[in-house]
This record gives C-alpha cells, sequence and structure tokens, in this order.
C-alpha cells in the first residue's frame, strides 16, 4: 500500500509540473513572438540602423548566423550531448534506461527525479550536469568575448561595442525558435538541442528552465541594443573595449564559477526559488561568483591602466553578480545579472564622465 500511495503522489506531482512546462512554452513563445514581432516591423519599415537596432543585417551576418546555429544547435550540442550521456553511465551510475528517460521531454510521460536520486550521489549527477551545460556554452561564449573584446581594444567604435547587435539579437531570435519548435521533441533534434543544457536536477521542469533562460537572453539582447548605444555616448572611446568585457565576460565567468565550483566542492544548502524540482545552491559557489568577478574585473582595470574609480566599479559589479545569481529565481539570472551590469557601468559613466 505505501509503494502504491508513494507511485500515485509521484504521478500527481509529475502532472502539475507538467503542466507548468506547458505555462512556461506558452509564455516563452508569447515572449520570442513579440520581440521579432518588434524587430521586424523596424526592419521592413528601414528604421532597423542607428540607434535602435544597430547595423543592418547583409547577407554576411545572415550566413554567420546559420553557420551559428548549425554549430551550436546541431554539432556542439551533439558533442556534449554524447558526452554527458556518458557521463551519467559512468560516473552517476544510471542504468541506460534512466539515461534514456533523462534526454526525453519527460513531459509525456512520468519523470520521477527521486526515484533517479534514490541510493545514487547527487553531486556525481551534479557535476555531470555542469560539465555538459559549462561545456556546450561556456567555452564558445568565453572564446567569442574575448574575440571581441580583442577587437574593440584595436578598433574602439561604437558599433563594436554593442557588437553589431542586430545580428546578436537575429542570432538569439533564431536559436529561441529553434528551442521552441523542439520543446516537446523526444527525437534527435530535441535531445541534441535540450541534452546537454537541460538539468537533471531540475526534474521534469528541466526544459522550461532551458527554455526561460534563453528567452531571457534574447530579452536582454534586444534592451541592450539601445542601451549599448547610451553607453558609447557617455564614455570615452578608450574605454569601450573594458566596458565591453566588464559587462558581458564578468557575467559570464562568474555565473560558470559558480556552478563550477558549487558542484564540485560546494554544499547544496542555501535553498533558493526558480524552475526546478531542487533548486539549491552552495556557499562555495556564491563566494566564486564575487571571487571570479572581482578577479576578472580588477585584470581588466590594471591591464588597460585605468583609475581608482574604476576599481570602485569592479567591486560594485561584483557585488552585483554574486547578489543577482544568487536571489534572482533560478532561470533568470543571467537576464538579471547582465542588464543589472549594463545599468551600474551606464550609471558609473554618468557620475565620472
Amino acid at each position: 500500500m505505501e509503494a502504491i500511495r508513494l507511485e500515485t503522489q509521484s504521478a500527481s506531482a509529475w502532472e502539475t509540473n507538467r503542466r507548468r512546462d506547458d505555462r512556461f512554452f506558452r509564455g516563452a513563445l508569447a515572449v520570442t513572438a513579440a520581440i521579432t514581432a518588434l524587430w521586424l516591423g523596424f526592419v521592413l519599415t528601414g528604421r532597423e540602423g542607428g540607434p535602435i537596432l544597430g547595423r543592418p543585417l547583409d547577407g554576411e551576418a545572415v550566413g554567420r548566423v546559420f553557420v551559428g546555429l548549425v554549430v551550436m544547435a546541431v554539432l556542439w550540442g551533439w558533442l556534449w550531448y554524447g558526452l554527458k550521456r556518458l557521463l551519467l553511465r559512468k560516473l552517476a551510475g544510471l542504468s541506460k534506461q534512466e539515461v534514456d528517460g533523462v534526454f526525453l521531454s519527460r513531459m509525456r510521460q512520468p519523470f520521477d527525479l527521486q526515484a533517479v536520486l534514490r541510493s545514487r550521489a547527487e553531486r556525481r549527477i551534479r557535476i555531470a550536469d555542469m560539465i555538459g551545460r559549462r561545456g556546450r556554452f561556456l567555452t564558445v561564449g568565453m572564446a567569442g568575448y574575448f574575440y571581441i573584446y580583442a577587437r574593440i581594444a584595436r578598433e574602439p567604435r561604437a558599433d563594436f561595442l554593442v557588437m553589431g547587435l542586430q545580428e546578436s539579437l537575429f542570432d538569439a531570435l533564431a536559436f529561441s525558435w529553434v528551442m521552441l519548435a523542439t520543446y516537446y521533441s523526444d527525437g534527435f533534434l530535441g535531445r541534441v538541442a535540450y541534452g546537454a543544457q537541460t538539468r537533471v536536477m531540475d526534474g521534469t521542469l528541466g526544459r522550461a528552465n532551458c527554455l526561460v533562460i534563453l528567452t531571457l537572453w534574447s530579452l536582454f539582447k534586444f534592451f541592450m541594443v539601445p542601451l549599448g548605444f547610451e553607453l558609447a555616448s557617455v564614455f570615452p572611446p578608450s574605454t569601450y573595449a573594458t566596458l565591453f568585457a566588464i559587462v558581458w565576460v564578468s557575467y559570464l565567468g562568474s555565473d560558470g564559477l559558480s556552478e563550477i565550483v558549487g558542484s564540485l566542492w560546494g554544499k547544496q544548502k542555501l535553498r533558493v526559488w526558480g524552475i526546478g524540482e531542487v533548486n539549491r545552491k552552495s556557499l562555495a559557489g556564491t563566494g566564486a561568483c564575487f571571487v571570479g568577478s572581482l578577479a576578472i574585473c580588477l585584470s581588466l582595470v590594471h591591464a588597460n591602466g585605468l583609475g581608482l574609480a574604476w576599481v570602485g566599479l569592479a567591486v560594485a559589479v561584483s557585488a552585483s553578480n554574486t547578489a543577482f545569481e544568487l536571489f534572482s529565481p533560478r532561470g533568470t539570472d543571467d537576464f538579471t545579472m547582465a542588464t543589472a551590469n549594463a545599468l551600474l557601468c551606464w550609471a558609473f559613466g554618468i557620475l565620472v564622465y
């Protein structure tokens, strides 16, 4: 009788979370459609250039976005999906059937996270989650951002500061539509698109968490275009490269370090609210977020010979990164951290310059 009762409770919890998955999908669809409609409105009316959306798109830009989708959404995703499968089998000790269930959408049949965790080391599952997630995006993201940083340092122009963000926004929207199209898919594309990025520890809400992150990332890029031009109008060109890295690289690096250190050494005792069945963080990960952000920002300030005021900005951005990484609902911290960084830099520029 006890086993039947537990099975009934598990099925009821799964159905509740499955309905939440549907709501998150509809919300992400509405937001992505709204941003796409606004972007298309500017493009079709010929107002896509300048301080609204940056440089107009050309054939080369569209080609770069297409190649990026093929590489990131398919080839690179397939590589890390395969590695995560291997880690879940060999490191975490999951059976082949359990691993197969992890990489399905988890919305078409009950997914019992507690049964997966039973008699398994939770830390090893977290490590497999972390390697898949951070391996897929952190490696490419940091390489791309450091390339842009070096390019801005060589030629500090305002359109470089905002990364020609119309292309960047187009790329984010295209990727969001791919993720929306594969959200419920249990086939190859669904597993490749979501496999490396979706946490086992989020249970049935794994794809919802991933989709919300990507949707808010598109929203941030939409906001960042006009804000980027505002930053360019406030700061001298000689600071553009440092400014870009403080906004983008400090966020990406500190967020990644938080999960890496927390997964490897942290004790997951800090309960947080967010999208997932298990929502906990660690003091070790939180500390790594602040130290990593501060190290990145201070290195940038020192390398570019900037004054004491910039040291204060480095501390403020690092404190902001840490606070928003810890207190933002899980699934939203990418948006809140990056947005807060940009706004802090804008306020700093107004006060100092």
